[in-house]
């Protein structure tokens, strides 16, 4: 049977939205979504949050996830990047003599993940032999079409597409910021990657408290709570 692990990366520090990794979603911490559905897709061997502060670690502990060392220093600060905590905790999980076939970064401010997509991504993973699969929502409204504003002044990025019909020009799609599958022995920057395509209405940045109450909304229609 493979084995599979889960990484939840959650540092301490966040400038836009205080405490945020823990800050209650609909009366529970945030974190607590991406630990619980790591937990009941039976897909992982181990699941543990990549951390730098002690209080995240006992609340990731409380909620089921491991936390078998801190994250360093030098993978907590502005500039690391994802890619870093991966090789970081691989090389961890190394040094304890452990590896695994798979592995899922989840991210911890994601609530609207489905089940089903993530099993879906991983069977993806599998099937295509992609390096990576992450979950993508499809912009829209063409990006041929994107303006730029110059003092006031509306400015088309591709002004050779002002004739062309919006239902003649290739759709585009962005990373929905959930969730990424990775290979063995492969990393987040590796060429071979896969998408699996989502509704907008399952996925939403959270980098404001704006976004975080439509956030909120969002996981309320999904799952039919008033």
């Amino acid at each position: 049977m493979k084995s599979n692990l889960a990484i939840i990366p959650a540092r301490g520090r966040s400038k836009r939205i205080p405490g945020k990794n823990i800050k209650p979603f609909l009366g529970k911490p945030i974190i607590a979504y991406s630990i619980e559905n790591a937990l009941q897709s039976g897909l992982f061997e181990e699941i543990m949050v990549s951390t730098d502060d002690e209080g995240i670690a006992d609340l990731a502990r409380k909620f089921g996830a491991n936390v078998p060392f801190l994250r360093s220093e030098k993978t907590s600060d502005d500039h690391a990047i994802l890619n870093d905590v991966l090789r970081e905790v691989v090389a961890g999980y190394r040094k304890m003599g452990r590896r695994f076939d798979a592995i899922c970064m989840l991210l911890s401010t994601a609530p609207l993940i489905r089940q089903s997509v993530l099993l879906g991504a991983h069977e993806l993973l599998i099937k295509e032999h992609f390096d990576s699969v992450r979950p993508v929502v499809k912009y829209p409204y063409p990006i041929q079409r994107s303006l730029r504003m110059n003092n006031n002044r509306v400015e088309m990025f591709f002004p050779e597409n002002y004739s062309t019909r919006s239902q003649d020009l290739e759709p585009a799609y962005h990373d929905a910021g959930q969730f990424y599958w990775i290979n063995k022995d492969k990393g987040l920057t590796d060429p071979n990657k896969g998408g699996i395509l989502i509704p907008e209405m399952e996925a939403h940045d959270i980098d404001s408290p704006e976004d975080w109450e439509m956030a909120e909304l969002k996981y309320k229609l999904l799952h039919k709570i008033r």
